[in-house]
């Protein structure tokens, strides 16, 4: 076979593995919104009161997040393509079990399963990719691309959760994570290198289980503030307790040998801002489907496929700005398109707030424009984002700027999401989402 031959294998190679890895990427955050428009039809046949909801739609996030530092950590010492596919056959057998489930307790244990095998599989497929695009330049375009895969799963999960539920049954919603799993799993040994472990490297198990107790512990206490006053012994133990694992965790990560989470990593101002961005547009998306989702069917007293069909254009422009963001990028640099993406959010956040919860408001020109202008934003500031925060990132520690990179996408809307509906009720709170966007996209212009 000819040089440019082999080239072309090559490249064929790398784009099947991507599409692979993309594919799985966007289903664990698609798995995550899953539940969010068939839930009340799940606490009308389980018998479910509102506690139990909230702990029910919560308990996929709670093992996503608070496993993904140690799961990163996994990739990097076990190496990329095995610690992929033990998550996988974890993620699998979960979601087999999930629609299976009678009562409440089956499924919530389901869904931990599955929250714990995204945590592996997160951080792993990234770096697993690194592996697939050795070369930094190439890494950090199709960095550009995955950075909207996780927007572009949660506009997935929303969508289809609606019309699945409605036509079907709210357990068929479990069969999209199944065959992508099942298909991963057969696919990978083909596709993708088997890259090798940095055995050199320790687990840091203290750290492990002080920043997964912090993070689990901190991310319940926000949650239950939903059914419980802020004063309450349910929300004030498990936050101050994970406040105080995550101190004791930062702590001992200054003095391990070998620490889980370097404090160098979180120092590096690009990260922290990229990070904090990452964070805001998760916040700001997730915000959006729950508030508009409630309001839509509580209020306008719309059907589930009819809330799913209101986000349609919101899908459509996602997909249609993620496919731009990667060449705009390449053109204008990551922080231009970052800086550009968060106003822009902002912008259809503020529309959102300002027009959109009033349910008087036809839908043409009062959600309509903050639903277009939402996405292409968030798609921007995902992208460029991720570019930045994985730039400069050496190989070993690919892993773990997965994790990180994930923590914040899942931790970050978890924390925010409670504060500014605690404290600024449904309208003022995309407001308040926007103002912050605008003030991240200041911070990312001074960083350079």
């Amino acid at each position: 076979m000819t040089a440019t031959g082999t080239a072309g294998v090559a490249t064929v190679r790398q784009r099947c593995a991507f599409v692979l890895l993309g594919g799985v990427q966007a289903t664990l955050i698609f798995t995550l919104a899953a539940l969010a428009i068939p839930l009340p039809l799940i606490g009308r046949e389980f018998g479910l009161d509102r506690a139990h909801l909230i702990l029910l739609s919560a308990a996929y996030g709670l093992t996503f997040a608070g496993l993904l530092l140690f799961g990163g950590r996994l990739a990097d010492r076990c190496g990329g393509r095995r610690a992929f596919t033990a998550g996988l056959v974890l993620f699998a057998a979960a979601s087999a079990a999930a629609p299976l489930a009678h009562g409440m307790a089956t499924l919530l244990v389901a869904r931990f399963a599955q929250g714990a095998g995204a945590a592996l599989i997160a951080p792993a497929a990234m770096a697993v990719l690194r592996a697939v695009f050795p070369s930094p330049t190439m890494y950090g375009r199709e960095m550009a691309t995955w950075g909207g895969l996780s927007v572009l799963g949660a506009t997935a999960g929303n969508l289809l959760s609606g019309v699945i539920s409605a036509l079907l049954s709210w357990r068929w919603t479990f069969a999209v994570p199944l065959v992508v799993a099942l298909a991963a799993l057969a696919l990978a040994p083909r596709l993708l290198p088997d890259t090798t472990p940095s055995r050199s490297r320790t687990l840091d198990l203290p750290g492990a289980l002080l920043a997964t107790a912090g993070i689990t512990l901190a991310s319940y206490g926000f949650i239950v503030t939903d059914t419980r006053p802020w004063s309450s012994a349910g929300v004030l133990a498990p936050l101050l307790s994970g406040a105080a694992l995550l101190a004791a965790f930062w702590y001992a990560e200054r003095h391990a040998p070998d620490p889980l989470l370097p404090p160098g990593f979180l120092l590096d101002r690009q990260r922290a801002v990229a990070l904090a961005a990452i964070a805001l547009s998760a916040c700001g998306t997730a915000m959006t489907f729950v508030l508009l989702s409630l309001q839509l069917q509580q209020t306008r007293d719309w059907s589930q496929l009819r809330t799913s069909a209101a986000f349609v254009p919101f899908a459509v422009v996602l997909m249609a700005s993620s496919r731009a963001a990667g060449p705009l990028i390449g053109r204008y640099g990551a922080r231009t398109v970052t800086a550009a993406g968060l106003g822009t959010g902002a912008a259809g956040l503020t529309v959102l707030a300002l027009t959109g919860i009033d349910a008087h408001i036809p839908y043409g020109y009062g959600l309509l424009p903050g639903l277009v202008l939402l996405p292409a934003g968030a798609a921007a500031s995902f992208a460029g984002a991720t570019v930045l925060a994985t730039e400069g990132v050496p190989q070993p520690q690919t892993g773990l700027a997965g994790g990180v990179l994930n923590t914040a996408m899942e931790f970050g809307p978890t924390l925010l999401l409670a504060v500014l509906l605690a404290l600024g009720g449904d309208a003022s709170s995309l407001a308040a989402t926007g103002a912050a966007l605008g003030a991240v996209a200041l911070l990312n212009h001074r960083t350079r």
